[in-house]
């Protein structure tokens, strides 16, 4: 039995059954260096069909994938949907709501890539079509899987910080220059620049530390010089319960600082470099059943430190073993769902609670003011 839009009630969908056949949309960045890996090297699932227009993507896919079958737009997917059981969209962000509208409409559970959509609104309305008609939606949102994280939602948990009453997190880059493309066009209607794209990943994981935003403040800059979308964004959150978190995006840079700060009564935690899991899927390393104790684990001296009173830099605090990273476990929780036998790992009023407080971000840089949700 499939999952709800919502995560909330049983579905009411067609009953599937394992393995479950893909339907993969884009084959840029996300669906071939993210998605197609990861949806091959899941129990249960199959990669069926590549969707892209481009020819050398087509070549690519068929490369990696030789059994996989190409389409040129989606279309030709909803005249089969028989023969799939599953959509997961990875293509450019404009495209995800018209999508996945047509996929659920067509029958089929769905996988957005994030931002699910550019509103709250239009979030929430394909969250009702998914649990009117009994169909899983799901938004991949894999920064939850990053070693880091789960880390320290672990160090949180235990109590090993005490009450966390500041939470520091940054994506920071130094590209100085353009790379083009729609992530960084000014059109709204791409939905590109930093705070729609590392802030989704940003926000999320702020939201499932430390729960519902109660006001957002943000400054979101373009920087570089014919840059036309936000290259440098900051975000602060003052969450229901008091805990405030401060987050950063940019790609101006030139000194990169810790990717988390989490300050607490107790101690503090500190934690430098990104997750190693995109460089090695970047770099064509995949996760293979039977090894998944070696996928995701970083050395030693990456690790972060826990402590207080001196800072990490001159060897203040206490080194933690960063727990591996395991982006695997996404879809193996969307195929768990799928089945009937476990949760939709990221539902999309979640995403929608986030997107609430990406457009009070958007408001607040834009009018300079704090926005209560």
């Amino acid at each position: 039995m499939t999952g709800t839009g919502s995560g909330t009630s049983p579905g009411a969908g067609p009953v599937r059954e394992a393995p479950f056949r893909v339907g993969l949309v884009g084959y840029g960045l996300a669906g071939s260096v993210f998605h197609a890996p990861l949806i091959a090297a899941t129990e249960g699932l199959t990669l069926d069909t590549v969707v892209t227009r481009n020819p050398e993507r087509q070549q690519q896919a068929k490369g990696e994938f030789p059994d996989v079958r190409i389409a040129a737009a989606p279309d030709e997917l909803w005249q089969r949907a028989d023969e799939l059981d599953l959509i997961v969209i990875a293509s450019p962000n404009k495209t995800h709501v018209p999508i996945a509208k047509a996929a659920l409409e067509a029958g089929l559970p769905v996988v957005v890539d994030k931002p699910i959509a550019g509103t709250a609104a239009e979030a929430r309305e394909l969250a009702a079509l998914a649990d009117e008609r009994g169909l899983l939606l799901s938004v991949f949102q894999n920064r939850r899987w990053d070693n880091d994280f789960l880390t320290l939602r672990q160090l949180i948990s235990e109590g090993d910080l005490g009450d966390v009453y500041r939470f520091e997190s940054r994506f920071e880059r130094w590209r100085p220059q353009l790379k083009g493309g729609w992530r960084e066009s000014g059109d709204p209607a791409e939905i590109g620049g930093l705070l729609y794209d590392l802030g989704s990943h940003l926000v999320d994981q702020a939201l499932v530390l430390f729960g519902p935003a109660a006001t957002v403040y943000a400054e979101s800059v373009v920087r570089r010089p014919g840059a036309e979308a936000d290259d440098d964004t900051f975000i602060a959150i003052t969450h229901t319960n008091g805990v405030r978190s401060h987050l950063h995006a940019s790609a101006t840079t030139a000194q990169l600082g810790p990717r988390f700060r989490t300050l607490g009564s107790k101690a503090g935690y500190v934690k430098y470099g990104l997750d190693p899991q995109e460089a090695a899927l970047r770099d064509g390393e995949r996760p293979v059943a039977g090894r998944e104790k070696e996928w995701g684990v970083e050395p030693e001296e990456l690790w972060g430190r826990v402590g207080s009173g001196e800072s990490p830099s001159t060897g203040g605090g206490t080194p933690v073993p960063t727990l591996p990273g395991t982006y695997p476990a996404y879809y193996a929780a969307v195929a768990a769902a799928l089945s009937g036998t476990g949760e939709n790992p990221v539902t999309a009023l979640e995403a929608a609670a986030a997107l609430d407080v990406l457009e009070a971000a958007h408001r607040s840089a834009r009018e300079n003011v704090t926005v209560t949700l």
